[in-house]
């Protein structure tokens, strides 16, 4: 991929309208300076995901998602940082000019592509074999399955010889290396016994991305073998948790919603039967890499999974992690089929029409999965029962959707709706979740009240807020702190690029962002920047609010240099010395003259 400087980042930043680009994935209305909507990133009701136009971010007050528009589309189109730079580039007009990668990154782009190439022309032979005479019984397998020959040629299936290195060899003579092989997972080197195919006697299932490169295989055995299922390890260019089969077909299905499986033939079978909308994890468990890609395609998933213990346990998984993305999750029981290819082969795709039809809510699914474990012809089995309802309950943050809830509770298990919002009250208080929010000493109101941190670090926090929100309190507090003030070292690296934007008299908290590649470190700087500063009447109010985070941020800073001054550093005991000084005077002080306020 081409690398772009920093010059031509900001290029494509400053053409790029946060709230225009957030604005076509999510509805946001204007609310004072700032735009708000539902968050796309988990599940809610009332609007707590924010977009400021001043400050080219935006903040979820509700899950934490923060970041500049790049970091949008990375979190929300599951794309790299410069895939995002290209795409609004592109929607810019912006032709960007590409650098030449160094020649690491020339490398690893070179080796990945060789990687593609090596399982293309793989899952080509392997569909070839199939079509020969030693694939004869791989045909007849999928031949008894009910799979037509449209349908192989649609997946690609195949087939790798007994060999073990039948595919090596052939792969050899098209000019592919042992190392490219071996780190696409086709092959595995053996000082004693050489290279050997990774799949031999199986059935193929070539794994395709969302591009439609070939960039895994997973492997049925034939006749008796361990293991059964294998699929090929993760390389540099598959990631079993961020790929899921079949979506490169899916994706381009017109219904409002994906089938979620849980295997190969599952996917092939509803495809077959006219579902071209199926999908499956690949041989891993659910994951939140899985649910952020099935965001880029749909708002509601159906859980399709094998109907034992273990499918059930599964689905239970994949519907928390749906609904922690913000994805509405329904469940399509086949009981008394095993699986939906089960079911398919029993009643058609009219009887599986009729299963989606009646899909149940994922809540009351888990509730009668809940219900399994308990006796409710026993009293104290039952109230215990309705006490694990009430906290699942809970689980949901907007007031009128747990009101929802209680109420389909209370009429499936004939509670009374008045008894069962009182358990759930009664259970939020004991919980402290019914708790009013505590507004912080510090003046930074947070959704829930606690401290992130203790006070040295919310003075930090306070410092950085108030830079960014009154840019003019810098002339203030600059006789005083510097960034070297902020010891912790995630504030520190913010303090030094806000502090030079300040001496320029250019803020651009956005830019600031982009100091941090780390997710959960740039999500932490943006819910800084977006704190809400406590609102104070006067202008000595704040003169003086000023002044007790200066000192408080002064002291540690003072506090910390003193532990960790080496004896002999006579420069360092000096600063210390004059900065003691310096913290008198202010102390001593009414207030923190603000300038021109």
């Amino acid at each position: 991929m081409p690398y772009y400087s920093e010059g031509q980042i900001e290029e494509v930043r400053a053409a790029n309208d946060i709230v225009d680009v957030i604005s076509s994935y999510v509805h946001l209305k204007k609310k004072g300076g700032e735009y708000l909507g539902l968050c796309p990133f988990h599940n809610e009701k009332t609007p707590s995901f924010s977009v400021s136009r001043g400050k080219q971010m935006y903040y979820c007050f509700g899950c934490g998602a923060g970041g500049n528009v790049f970091t949008f589309l990375m979190q929300y189109e599951n794309d790299t940082f410069q895939e995002a730079v290209d795409a609004l580039a592109q929607r810019a007009g912006i032709t960007l000019p590409k650098q030449e990668m160094s020649g690491k990154a020339r490398q690893e782009a070179d080796r990945k592509m060789r990687m593609l190439e090596a399982n293309k022309a793989a899952a080509k032979y392997f569909y070839a074999q199939l079509r020969m005479e030693q694939g004869q019984a791989a045909m007849e397998y999928f031949t008894r399955r009910g799979l037509s020959q449209d349908t192989l040629k649609k997946f690609g299936l195949g087939y790798s010889n007994k060999n073990s290195d039948d595919l090596y060899q052939y792969l050899r003579k098209q000019g592919f290396e042992d190392s490219i092989l071996k780190e696409a997972g086709l092959v595995s080197m053996n000082e004693k016994r050489g290279a050997q195919d990774k799949f031999w006697n199986r059935v193929m299932f070539p794994i395709m991305d969302a591009n439609n490169r070939v960039v895994g295989f997973g492997g049925r055995v034939m006749g008796k073998g361990e293991p059964k299922y294998l699929n090929s390890p993760e390389t540099a260019i598959f990631d079993k948790s961020r790929n899921l089969y079949g979506l490169n077909l899916a994706k381009a299905s017109k219904q409002p919603f994906l089938l979620l499986c849980e295997g190969y033939m599952d996917v092939i079978a509803l495809h077959q039967a006219g579902f071209g909308n199926a999908v499956a994890s690949l041989g891993t468990a659910f994951t939140q890499g899985h649910a952020n890609l099935l965001k880029r395609y749909t708002k509601e998933v159906y859980c399709t999974f094998d109907s034992d213990g273990a499918g059930t346990k599964a689905a239970l998984r994949a519907i928390s992690i749906l609904r922690e993305a913000g994805i509405t999750a329904k469940v399509v029981e086949l009981d008394p089929y095993k699986d939906p290819d089960e079911l398919i082969q029993a009643e058609g795709s009219e009887g599986y029409k009729k299963r989606i039809a009646q899909a149940k809510n994922s809540f009351l699914f888990e509730t009668e999965v809940l219900e399994r474990g308990f006796d409710l012809k026993d009293p104290t089995e039952k109230t215990a029962f309705y006490n694990a309802v009430a906290e699942k309950i809970l689980e949901f943050e907007e007031p009128i959707e747990r009101e929802n809830y209680i109420q389909a509770i209370a009429e499936k298990y004939q509670t009374g709706f008045e008894n069962m919002r009182k358990l759930v009250a009664h259970i939020g208080t004991k919980a402290g979740i019914s708790a009013k929010p505590r507004k912080l000493r510090s003046g930074v109101q947070e959704k829930s009240g606690k401290a992130k941190g203790d006070g040295i670090r919310q003075s930090q926090r306070l410092m950085l807020t108030w830079l960014i929100e009154e840019p003019g309190l810098f002339e203030a507090v600059k006789p005083y702190i510097t960034p070297e003030d902020f010891t912790e070292e995630l504030y520190h690296k913010a303090a030094e690029a806000l502090f030079a934007q300040c001496e320029t008299g250019r803020i651009n908290p956005a830019k600031v962002l982009d100091l941090f590649p780390d997710e959960k470190e740039q999500q932490e700087i943006a819910g800084m920047f977006h704190a809400r500063l406590k609102e104070v009447d006067t202008k000595a109010e704040k003169e003086k609010a000023l002044k007790e985070t200066v000192i408080r941020l002064k002291e540690n800073s003072i506090h910390y240099r003193s532990r960790h001054l080496e004896p002999s550093d006579l420069a360092g005991l000096q600063q210390v010395v004059a900065d003691k000084r310096e913290l008198q005077r202010l102390r001593q002080m009414d207030v923190l003259q603000i300038f021109g306020a």
